[in-house]
């Protein structure tokens, strides 16, 4: 109920009129006048209520009057009536009716209760309602009620003085109460601007209103009393206490700061009374133990006084909270003190309450930014916060280095007895030298021999002092062991709590906005204030030193794991903030500790070392102490969890890590992964130490990078307890944890992330070399992890990462290199695995990237490293070859980079992969990219570690090949696009395209390149893969030449094939001679391909075959092209040299070439076998199917523009083109071409050696000859138009040179028919085949052509004569082939005459048929015949043949039966005088030949024989006796001579025993005889010489018979019954059948015809005859019988003798 209602007023005028009454009923005996008062007061309050009707008011008005009675009745002394009078003044003052003037008289009447010392309790209760109730008391009147009050706080009794001091305590806050609420009232009126301030206070207060006025009074008499000065207000004041003032003065400060913050008279108030009082105050204090007391001091205390000192830092304490930012200068000075008394040598109670006082301030960061706003951050002021900070620095070191007689007191003091019970458990002591053994759970420090417990002391973030509130203790208390360094501890943590989570807010804030206003305004930057940042950062580097100082003391010396725990979170939260500042050195520093405190004592980490040597010259002195940083004391007593090897280059003992490092590792791996955005550079720190941590533990990695407990390698030095055994997972899987979080880190802080882990590797890889010790793969392992959480922003840190495991890869330690090549080769299969955005397939440049390392692999040469680049370039063609697109050529790149010196299993490896790209992806990779899988099919074609793989790769290179024809319209639209592309791009830079091959159209390009890359493989050193290559390329050519434009065969033909030959040719030429034992391991080889030289020339002869057979199939296609001539002659040359080489298999080959492209085919013999080769051009089997598979005549579904093309090149192969001039004009050339080619080879392999000859002498075979004298007739039938005799003669010596050419034994039994057949070999044949298709061609020639028939013949007589005089080939010995063993290397000479006998019935023929032509007759071809028969014939029997000279005497009779007439014709001419003489040699070497027949010769033969002596005489008889007159007469006589000779064969005189061994050629000298007598008497005597030849001749045969006649009827007489000689008998025997043919010409002759003479002498021979009846032989008998006959025709009487003589 309000105490204005009317209820409430109602009760109060009850009440007061109750009151009035008791009070008259009590004074009614003693105190009338009081009574009477009373009454007249009952009399007043009722007129009052009866008259107004706001009643309170009036009461208000009339207070003094109602008053009244009471303090009469108060002035009686008399306690009950003094304390029903106060409580009735009570009641009326809580209703608010005292007036101003009543409440002084109040006031007053107190004021003498007071002095007489009567209810103190209810004076001051009275006070009290009278002061809160109402406002009416002021100025004097108030000061007077505040004395009143005071002077009850002095009195004896306690309970007075306690419930005074409290009055006092309220009283004061009322006054200040009041002048709030006095401002609240004004506020919002304006006030004049107060005057100029003065110098004096009284001016200063007028300006103030009342109640502020009171304030204002109140407080500068507080100051007055505390300093120990008269009060100029509180007037009565009889003593007071400092104590007292102080706690006033502060719960002044405390309560009402704005008060003093609004009011320029307070604030003055405060800078000049209340600081300069602290300072005055403070001053035993700063000046104790420094010398004596200041004599001018007016304190009464001259030693430090604990109440006094306690209270003055109380009040400090709120001075700085609330006042800080009026009393700048001051509170420098305050910070200063503080600092100063926690000075070791202050007593033990200051320094406690100091450090409790700094405890305050550190939980108020807002505070401490602002120290070091105003002063840190100054010129010439001093670094108060820094200071606080290490003052705390310092304390904390000082206790632990310096034990002093606060501790001591403390431990030897009973447990308890100083009024905290918390240093229970310290009573070990550090006397014990630490724990010595026995582990307590009391919580303490311990550092070298000082242990120090730890307490509980505040709740964290508020400073709850304990000696601070010891308001009641007048003596300093004990401060137990521990204590303050609990406090400071406190401190510390705090301090880096607040300013952490301060300046986070703060920097979240300020991040918030920046993400507003970006949103807001996308385009423009946002500024943030800098000011804030400069304060953050200068707060930090401030304070980071001394934190630094005293948290690496306390992590060393703590033995209780919460105390570490949160010493390490303070590191952790400095380090993060430092690092979110960018303050590197701060940051580092911070890290390091944590990263020291995680390794054993003393471990030898450079980074951490050097990084101490750093900070440890930063150190810094604090009021001439040098505070160091101080390292970790290696006597911690903690428990040991496990023990290891150290990480380091050589080898060391063991290391310890104890249960604190491991916590310390924990801390370590949370702020990597909470705080690794601001690790930046110090990750190298983190890392380092988790490396070593790690390696000590035996963790090593695993799949994708992750670590997992393994044993170490070195074996049993790594102990590990269980319990860090169950914490190693855990820690394992922090630390994959720590680099998963790496994925949330922006890309910056990733690079410094990366940057560390590469240098930590480099140093692990350092370490590594020159040792095969296990190397730390940390780094390595750690680098897979990130890079594979890190996928979607791979690109920023790729290179770096790639480009360092790529050094790893080369590193000398095998371990170390797999793992690098491990994490590279993941990282890349990851990649190409994720699902990047935008896809792989889009981002070429990415995948470009990506692939990147793959290729840069290839350089390293480890084995090692190449396997596991090839495992994964097979498992990424597995899982992504469908998608590498413009990858492929990095891929194929690798796949290529094979090189001789890897191995076997390396190269299969990758030629695994090369297969699987050409049977997989060839339809899926881009097709520029099909010109690199030719390259690398080919570089497996040429490496020499793996023959199969060669021989497979060649297989491959078909399979690309047929691919590319499957595919050819698409791979033709790609390339051109993708050209035309290029070409625009080369043109916008201005440069030309370069391309290999480049005019040519790109899908000739393709081919040319898979065909310049067979070429390649064709002269490879192996034979087995030139062979394959070879008949690859001219397959894929012969199969799929069809597609290639016609420019680009010349390309073909120039730079493939051509340039093919001649590597080949220079090859086989320079190829080694040497015999090849055996082709490795046991494999035979055959004695034609076991020298280099034998194996090049399979190759030359392929080679030349194939060249040949494209020129032959693509004639008219290559005819098209310009310079088809030179083509011709460039292979035409290499036909020549290969023809001309020194190995019959090349030779041979290069001729069966040489015919194919003049496309003739020759009858292949079985004395030739190496023409099979050819047959199918050594393909084998395999690859005939897919050409004529995928040939041009397979129904292909195309687009026109091929099948086109197709057509047009098979058409132009079948039909030839019509031959216009040009063509034929070209042809002719073409052919002459060919012409001379054959000429030089042929001259060239048929000239004999020079000189003497050695056996090494290069002989060309039979084959060989054969194929190049049968190349002539075709070759012909295109020149003869233009064949000249020039060339006739050149041709001529190239037949008789191949004739001559001699056969090696070793051969002979193949070519040569066993001497006794007359066989012609191939060659002869074939020289003959040429000279007859000559002159058949002759023969329907032009006139113009004969003039080449004497040449023609000339060579046949040539041939003719070998059959006596075999041709000597140089001076070439050769034996008969009857007389050469088969098994030594010597030449035989060939059997020469079945050959010009078949050479002599040409030349029969070809006379018979051209004897009339006019050359013939001009150029004496006649008696060239004859001259050449003379041979044969004047051997006769010494002929190497007998056929031979039956032959020629047939060939001369054939000849003459036609040429005589002839002659006879042309006799005028005298074109034939010359040929009688050698004609009549020739019958004469013939008919008296000088050869004896063989002693063997039978009857029979013998007289076949003389039957063809006779036909010659036939011959003369009929030819040329009959035309004598037309023949020259000297010819006649020599005829006649030799029929003479014939008719008496037995004319020598004396018969030696050589002639009668000469058979009677009885029927020859007969003919003789009678031809002699036919042309003797024969009556067509042209002159009177012939007769007389005749007729001599007749004489002298009938003088012979006579002679003859008589010798043998004297003989046999004398002879008795002896017969006579046989020889004698057959004379006697020839000499009458000669004498019976005499007598037989002369009865057919014309009688005139017969000179008288010759019919004496025979007439003469009768008697003789006659004589001879008595001879007893019967053979002579019956010849002479035959004699003696015809006589009877000469017995008739005789004519006139004068018609005889006229006649």
């Amino acid at each position: 109920m309000s105490t204005s209602s009317p209820e409430a007023v109602k009760k109060l005028l009850e009440n007061m009129q109750t009151d009035l009454r008791s009070l008259s009923m009590e004074c009614k005996k003693k105190f009338p006048p009081v009574k009477e008062a009373a009454e007249s007061g009952i009399v007043k309050i009722k007129t009052i209520a009866a008259r107004n009707t706001d009643i309170l008011a009036a009461l208000k008005e009339n207070s003094s009057e109602v008053v009244q009675p009471f303090l009469m009745g108060c002035g009686t002394k008399e306690p009950k009536i003094t304390q029903l009078c106060l409580a009735a003044i009570q009641r009326l003052m809580s209703h608010e009716v005292v007036s101003e003037a009543a409440a002084g008289n109040i006031i007053n009447m107190l004021w003498q209760l007071m002095e007489n010392g009567l209810e103190e309790l209810k004076l001051l209760q009275t006070v009290l309602v009278l002061l809160t109730t109402n406002t009416v008391v002021h100025d004097e009147v108030l000061s007077k009620a505040i004395v009143l009050c005071f002077r009850l706080h002095f009195t004896k009794d306690n309970i007075t003085n306690n419930t005074a001091a409290a009055t006092v305590r309220q009283v004061v806050t009322v006054v200040f109460e009041r002048m709030v609420a006095e401002d609240e009232r004004f506020k919002g009126i304006v006030e004049q601007p107060p005057p100029v301030q003065g110098n004096t206070n009284r001016r200063s207060v007028s300006t103030l209103r009342p109640s502020a006025k009171d304030a204002y009074m109140l407080f500068q008499d507080l100051c007055q009393l505390v300093n120990a000065d008269a009060p100029y207000w509180l007037v009565g004041m009889t003593e007071m206490t400092r104590t007292f003032g102080l706690e006033l003065l502060e719960s002044v400060l405390n309560d009402f700061p704005g008060v003093f913050l609004q009011h320029q008279e307070f604030s003055f108030l405060l800078k000049e009374r209340v600081c300069p009082l602290v300072i005055k105050l403070f001053s035993p204090n700063i000046k104790f133990r420094q010398g004596s007391s200041s004599a001018a001091s007016p304190a009464p205390v001259e030693k430090p006084y604990f109440p006094i000192c306690m209270r003055l830092l109380r009040v400090v304490s709120v001075l700085i909270k609330h006042f800080y930012s009026l009393l700048v200068t001051e509170c420098e000075i305050f910070l200063s003190l503080l600092v100063k008394f926690l000075d070791g040598e202050k007593p033990q109670w200051l320094r406690a309450v100091a450090v409790e006082s700094v405890h305050r301030l550190c939980v108020q960061p807002h505070l401490l930014r602002s120290f070091c706003q105003s002063y840190d951050m100054k010129q010439h002021s001093t670094k108060v916060f820094r200071d606080i900070v290490n003052a705390l620095g310092s304390f904390i070191q000082s206790l632990f280095i310096v034990p002093n007689t606060g501790n001591t007191a403390a431990v030897s003091a009973p447990a308890g007895g100083s009024g905290s019970g918390a240093q229970g458990a310290a009573q070990g002591g550090p006397g014990t030298g630490g724990v010595s053994g026995n582990l307590t759970t009391q919580a303490a420090f311990e550092y070298r021999g000082t242990w120090i417990p730890l307490m509980t002391v505040s709740v964290q973030g508020s400073a709850k002092a304990t000696y601070l509130e010891m308001l009641d203790k007048v003596e300093p208390p004990s401060i137990p062991e521990g204590y303050a360094m609990s406090v400071a501890f406190s401190a510390l943590l705090d301090l880096v709590r607040g300013i952490t989570s301060m300046i986070e807010r703060e920097l979240a804030a300020e991040e918030e906005a920046a993400a507003e206003f970006r949103e807001a305004h996308p385009d423009q930057e946002w500024q943030p204030q800098p000011g804030a940042h400069l304060v953050w950062e200068e707060m930090v580097s401030a304070c980071w030193c001394g934190l630094l100082a005293a948290l690496s003391l306390l992590l060393d010396a703590s033995t209780d794991e919460t105390a570490t725990e949160n010493i390490l979170k303070a590191e952790l939260t400095m380090a993060s903030l430092c690092g979110r500042l960018g303050l590197v050195t701060p940051r580092d520093a911070f890290i390091t500790a944590i990263c020291k405190a995680s390794l054993p004592p003393h471990y030898a980490l450079t980074v951490l070392s050097s990084n101490a040597a750093n900070l440890s010259s930063k150190a810094y002195s604090i009021q001439g102490q040098s505070v160091q940083i101080i390292s970790p004391s290696s006597e911690s007593h903690q428990q040991v969890v496990a023990v290891g090897q150290p990480l380091t280059a050589q080898p060391q003992g063991t290391v310890v890590l104890t249960a604190k490092n491991i916590q310390c590792m924990r801390t370590l791996l949370n702020l990597a992964h909470c705080h690794g955005a601001v690790l930046g550079t110090s990750w190298q720190l983190v890392l380092a130490t988790l490396q070593h941590l790690v390696w000590i533990l035996g963790l090593k990695p695993g799949v994708g990078g992750a670590l997992k407990p393994g044993r170490a390698v070195e074996g049993p030095s790594t102990v590990l307890t269980t319990a860090v055994m169950t914490d190693l997972p855990v820690i394992s899987n922090i630390l994959s944890r720590l680099f998963e979080s790496s994925q949330y880190l922006d890309d910056v802080s990733l690079h410094h992330l990366i940057n560390a882990l590469c240098s930590l590797s480099l140093e692990a890889m350092e370490m590594a070399y020159g040792n095969n010790k296990e190397p730390s793969l940390f780094a390595v392992a750690k680098l897979l992890e990130t890079g594979l959480v890190n996928m979607d922003r791979i690109e920023i840190l790729w290179r770096p990462l790639t480009g360092h495991l790529l050094e790893v890869c080369q590193h000398p330690n095998s371990r170390m290199r797999e793992w690098g090549a491990e994490a590279l080769t993941a990282l890349i299969k990851a990649g190409l695995a994720y699902k990047h955005d935008p896809p792989l397939a889009q981002n070429q440049r990415l995948q470009l990237l990506l692939l990147n390392p793959l290729k840069e692999l290839s350089n390293v040469l480890h084995a090692d490293i190449r396997q596991k680049q090839l495992e994964s370039v097979l498992q990424i063609l597995q899982s992504q070859g469908d998608s590498l697109g413009p990858g492929w050529p990095l891929v194929l790149g690798v796949i290529g980079a094979i090189r001789n010196d890897q191995g076997e299993s390396l190269i299969r490896t990758a030629f695994q992969c090369l297969q699987l790209v050409v049977t997989d992806f060839l339809p899926t990779m881009p097709c520029t990219c099909l010109q690199i899988v030719v390259d690398v099919a080919g570089s497996f074609g040429l490496q020499n570690q793996e023959l199969n793989i060669s021989l497979t790769s060649i297989g491959l290179l078909w399979n690309i090949s047929d691919y590319f024809f499957q595919r050819g319209e698409a791979i033709t639209q790609e390339l051109e696009r993708e050209e035309e592309a290029l070409q625009k791009q080369a043109q916008e830079q201005g440069e030309i395209l370069n391309r290999p091959f480049h005019p040519a159209p790109p899908f000739d390009c393709l081919w040319l390149c898979l065909y310049a890359k067979l070429g390649e493989l064709c002269v490879d050193p192996r034979p087995a893969v030139r062979k394959s290559a070879g008949q690859t390329l001219f397959s894929t050519i012969a199969a799929h030449g069809t597609l290639l434009q016609q420019p680009t065969w010349h390309i073909v033909v120039w730079k493939v094939l051509f340039h093919l030959l001649d590597c080949v040719r220079t090859s086989s030429t320079t190829a080694d001679k040497e015999k090849i034992e055996s082709g490795g391991g046991n494999i035979l080889i055959h004695h034609s391909r076991d020298t280099a030289e034998k194996q090049w020339a399979e190759t030359w002869v392929l080679t030349l075959a194939g060249v040949a057979r494209i020129f032959n199939t693509r004639r008219y296609l290559l005819q098209q092209l310009g310079d088809f001539f030179e083509a011709w002659e460039v292979l035409l040359n290499h036909i020549q040299s290969a023809a001309l080489s020194k190995n019959n298999e090349v030779s041979l080959a290069a001729l069966k070439s040489f015919q194919e492209i003049l496309q003739i085919v020759t009858p292949v013999k079985d004395s030739d076998k190496a023409g099979d080769a050819f047959a199918v051009m050594g393909v084998p089997p395999v690859l005939i199917d897919p050409l004529s598979a995928s040939g041009p005549g397979r129904p292909l579904v195309r687009s026109d523009s091929l099948v086109e093309r197709l057509t047009r090149y098979n058409g132009a192969e079948l039909q030839a083109p019509p031959p216009g001039e040009e063509s034929a004009l070209e042809d002719s050339a073409l052919w002459w071409s060919a012409w001379n080619t054959w000429y030089r080879t042929g001259t060239d392999s048929t000239r004999p050696p020079s000189g003497p000859t050695e056996k090494l002498y290069f002989i060309p075979s039979q084959p060989f000859l054969t194929a190049l004298i049968q190349i002539f007739p075709a070759l012909y039938q295109h020149i003869k138009a233009n064949f000249s005799m020039e060339d006739l003669k050149k041709l001529g010596v190239i037949l008789h040179g191949a004739v001559s050419v001699p056969i090696s034994s070793d051969a002979s039994p193949f070519i040569l028919p066993s001497y006794t057949e007359a066989v012609l070999t191939s060659l002869q044949e074939a020289v003959l085949t040429s000279l007859d298709v000559l002159q058949k061609a002759i023969c329907v020639g032009p006139e113009n052509l004969q003039v080449m028939y004497p040449a023609i013949f000339e060579q046949l007589l040539l041939f003719v004569e070998f059959s006596c005089k075999p041709p000597q080939y140089g001076r070439m010995e050769t034996k008969h082939v009857a007389n050469a063993k088969y098994n030594q290397a010597e030449w035989v000479a060939l059997n020469y005459v079945p050959f010009a006998e078949r050479s002599l019935e040409v030349v029969v023929d070809l006379y018979h048929k051209t004897a009339c032509h006019k050359a013939v007759i001009n150029e004496k071809v006649l008696q060239n015949i004859i001259k050449t028969l003379r041979m044969p014939l004047g051997l006769k029997y010494a002929c190497p043949s007998e056929s031979t000279w039956k032959l020629a005497v047939s060939s001369l009779l054939k000849v003459l039966s036609i040429g005589l007439p002839v002659a006879r014709q042309h006799a005028s001419s005298g074109k034939f005088d010359t040929m009688w003489p050698e004609l009549a040699n020739a019958f004469e070497d013939f008919l008296f030949t000088k050869s004896t027949p063989p002693d063997n010769l039978s009857i029979q033969e013998f007289q076949k024989n003389e039957a063809i002596d006779v036909e010659v005489v036939q011959l003369i008889s009929t030819e040329i006796l009959p035309f004598a007159n037309f023949i020259p007469k000297d010819f006649v006589g020599q005829i006649m001579t030799m029929l003479n000779r014939g008719s008496i064969h037995s004319q020598s005189p004396s018969f030696t025993e050589a002639e009668i061994d000469v058979r009677m050629r009885e029927e020859f000298s007969k003919v003789c005889f009678e031809t002699l007598l036919q042309f003797s008497f024969s009556n067509k005597v042209s002159t009177p010489q012939e007769g007389y030849i005749s007729r001599m001749a007749l004489s002298v045969l009938l003088k012979r018979s006579q002679d003859v006649l008589r010798r043998y009827v004297e003989d046999e007489r004398l002879s008795g019954r002896c017969p006579l000689p046989r020889q004698q008998v057959t004379e006697i025997i020839f000499v009458l059948k000669a004498i019976s043919t005499l007598m037989d010409s002369l009865k057919k002759t014309q009688p005139e015809n017969v000179d008288g003479n010759t019919w004496a002498q025979v007439i003469a021979l009768y008697p003789t005859l006659v004589e001879c009846i008595t001879c007893s032989s019967s053979e002579v008998s019956s010849a002479l019988k035959e004699a003696l006959g015809p006589f009877k025709d000469f017995m008739q009487p005789p004519v006139s003798r004068v018609q005889n003589g006229e006649s």
